[in-house]
């Protein structure tokens, strides 16, 4: 089936293009194709459940000691606005330098301005979460609306709405969130969310954990990080109850104390590497993983060819991902959803690995509007591929040949990478800032399993 003369469908490429027009962009990646993996990959700790963790020191007034942090610039950009609000962050890298721990502590913040400025803010939306602790803590915030990856419409509302019903007075004034609760104190609610929203679900349990009275949220975000999160505030001492369903019960205290807790590993890269070992072939252990967070992907990837398994390890649950370069991958189609269906965040690394897959296979996008935005760049390397609305359309193999192509977010960067992986030639990936938002030096763990990778420009993660 010949799809390439079908040209995509794009509402945000310009835009997106002008916006980073003025970012810096030295860093890039030159990937050489051609080679499978061997070897053994340690899985960094989870960026989506680290931030929400680090809005939970804001809470109490003593210590709270985060470990297992990845080493990417959201992290550091989250410690940065917590030290902005008035906060004490101590950290000590740990010995690869892809990961560390934090010691933050949040004790003399009443007199401070207590404001999260936009110059922080701007750049990842996971900033709006310390507006729930602070206004369960001290009853008033000023935080600049959010930014972050350009891939769709992600409005805050559904956060808003439910500080809002919890007594908050809420304004948003000169693009900033200024919010107060004129009683002092919170109150617990009964809410059902519009929508699943795992940001939503993550702020209003950060402020039930000192409302005054009982809160119960339905329709709540399934997503391992909200267990992660609802671990830690448990043992800050709140009481929360119904982890791993669609409602939580929150029993508000006076007040919350330190502890120590350890970041869950990041299933998004975890799934990353499962599909590069898919796409290039090989065969690679991975260590520290929660096998259970990526049933959806680890079922495709079976079905698409695929050999994995799983065992104990010393860093905990092992996955063992293996591809002969004779097994043919097989076409197969998938729809994204919140979890545990097929996550968002690795539909476009899944439709790397479907250009090499033998068929037709269709990817339907159910969360993001604008989340195709990686699928022109594929084109420029030789990917047979088609989007109609929120629905892709993959004709595969396709041969793939190395050029330069631009990063447009997250993980995008992921996918071209991977792609790299097996296009004839080099590959050039541009703007990889957008990659160290999220992924702790990516590029070496590859390279340490035999990829040909290196990073250009003199920049670090």
């Amino acid at each position: 089936m010949g799809l390439r003369n079908v040209k995509p469908k794009f509402n945000a490429g310009f835009s997106l293009f002008l916006s980073f027009a003025l970012e810096s962009c030295v860093d890039r990646l030159v990937i050489t194709g051609g080679s499978s993996l061997k070897g053994r990959i340690l899985v960094s700790g989870a960026k989506n459940a680290a931030l929400p963790c680090i809005a939970a020191a804001l809470l109490s007034p003593e210590p709270v000691l985060l470990s297992h942090l990845p080493a990417v610039s959201d992290i550091r950009t989250m410690l940065k606005v917590l030290e902005a609000l008035g906060c004490s962050v101590v950290r000590v890298p740990d010995e690869d330098g892809l990961q560390y721990t934090a010691t933050i502590q949040a004790a003399d913040l009443e007199q401070g301005e207590l404001k999260a400025p936009y110059e922080l803010v701007k750049t990842m939306r996971a900033s709006i979460l310390v507006l729930g602790p602070l206004l369960a803590r001290f009853g008033r915030a000023t935080v600049s609306l959010p930014g972050g990856c350009a891939i769709g419409a992600r409005p805050i509302n559904l956060h808003l709405e439910a500080l809002t019903r919890m007594g908050a007075h809420i304004e948003i004034i000169q693009g900033y969130v200024e919010a107060k609760v004129p009683g002092g104190r919170l109150q617990a609610i009964d809410h059902t969310f519009e929508k699943v929203s795992v940001g939503a679900t993550e702020n209003t349990m950060l402020a039930a954990t000192l409302a005054e009275g009982t809160s119960i949220l339905r329709n709540a975000a399934l997503e391992p990080e909200i267990g992660d999160l609802a671990e830690l505030l448990n043992k800050m001492g709140a009481r929360i109850t119904g982890m791993g369903t669609t409602t939580l019960t929150i029993q508000g205290v006076a007040a919350l104390h330190g502890s120590a807790h350890a970041t869950i590993p990041d299933r998004i890269e975890a799934g990353t590497h499962l599909c590069a070992v898919a796409i290039a072939g090989g065969d690679v252990v991975l260590e520290r993983v929660r096998p259970d967070d990526l049933r959806s992907l680890i079922d495709l990837l079976e079905r698409m060819g695929c050999l994995i398994t799983e065992r104990d390890g010393a860093e905990g649950r092992q996955l063992r991902v293996q591809r002969e370069l004779s097994q043919k991958l097989r076409a197969r189609d998938i729809t994204t959803a919140p979890f545990p269906s097929f996550p968002t965040d690795l539909q476009a690394q899944a439709m790397a690995v479907m250009t090499q897959a033998h068929g037709i296979s269709v990817i339907k996008e159910t969360i993001f509007e604008n989340r195709f935005q990686h699928a022109m760049e594929l084109e420029r390397l030789g990917a047979n591929l088609r989007i109609d609305g929120s629905t892709a359309i993959v004709a595969g193999p396709a041969k793939l040949t190395g050029c330069t192509v631009m990063a447009t977010d997250l993980r995008a960067s992921a996918t071209l990478v991977l792609a790299g992986l097996v296009a004839e030639g080099e590959t050039t990936v541009d703007r990889i800032y957008h990659l160290d938002r999220g992924y702790a030096g990516l590029e070496k763990k590859l390279e340490g399993v035999g990829a040909r990778i290196q990073r250009m420009g003199g920049g670090s993660v």
